[in-house]
């Protein structure tokens, strides 16, 4: 059966549990204030080719690309759309070859009805995490900042997210994020990680590495 998605009142109870079961965790709620991951309202096609558009690129990098996809395609992207695109002018947009490839590929696979993202709702996290990732181009970071911003999964982590690995050095240990620490924050990993993400956004003088000792005995990772 699929995680409860994530809502106003879930996230109340996430950030009470997190605040409760980790101390950095309550000092990060404090500064950041609740999250807002259920605010946030997207096509499905839209996120995922976005976070396509994203991979390996800074924030601005990739806002500053995907302003300009949508002039072309316009605001949702949509299958169609795309696909209209000339590969040319999309490489003139700042896409990489591989990028155009890959989200005309994704295009043409919810054309056809090879994807279908309403079925990905009924389905548990490794389900959607497998279905995702058979995408070509779809790797396992772009699944799971899928299933965090547009299907609303609870307890998605990214291990490999350079963001999240940054703020777990500054706030936890220096060996970054690891699956032990991760599974401190079980079932509520995706409220964790926007907190982690924004504490990154704030002024560099919150922004300030904060390593707790760990204790003989602690589950700090």
């Amino acid at each position: 059966m699929a995680r409860c998605l994530l809502t106003r009142a879930s996230i109340r109870e996430a950030e009470s549990h997190l605040a409760n079961a980790d101390a950095v965790m309550a000092r990060l709620i404090s500064d950041n204030g609740s999250c807002s991951l259920h605010l946030r309202r997207s096509d499905p096609f839209h996120a995922l080719s976005c976070s396509i558009i994203s991979q390996q690129l800074s924030a601005q990098a990739a806002a500053t690309i995907k302003g300009r996809v949508a002039l072309l395609a316009g605001d949702p992207l949509a299958p169609r759309a795309i696909m209209a695109v000339k590969d040319a002018k999309l490489r003139e947009a700042g896409l990489s070859f591989a990028k155009i490839r890959y989200i005309k590929e994704l295009a043409e696979t919810v054309s056809r009805g090879a994807l279908d993202f309403d079925a990905l709702h009924g389905a548990d996290d490794a389900a959607v995490l497998k279905t995702l990732t058979s995408v070509k181009g779809v790797g396992q970071w772009t699944a799971e900042m899928f299933m965090i911003f547009s299907l609303k999964r609870p307890d998605i982590v990214s291990l490999g997210d350079a963001g999240l690995q940054r703020a777990a050095r500054q706030l936890y240990t220096a060996r970054g994020l690891t699956p032990t620490l991760a599974r401190r924050w079980s079932p509520y990993g995706s409220v964790a990680s926007w907190h982690l993400w924004r504490h990154l956004d704030q002024p560099r003088s919150k922004n300030t590495a904060t390593i707790l000792p760990v204790k003989k005995g602690s589950k700090k990772a």
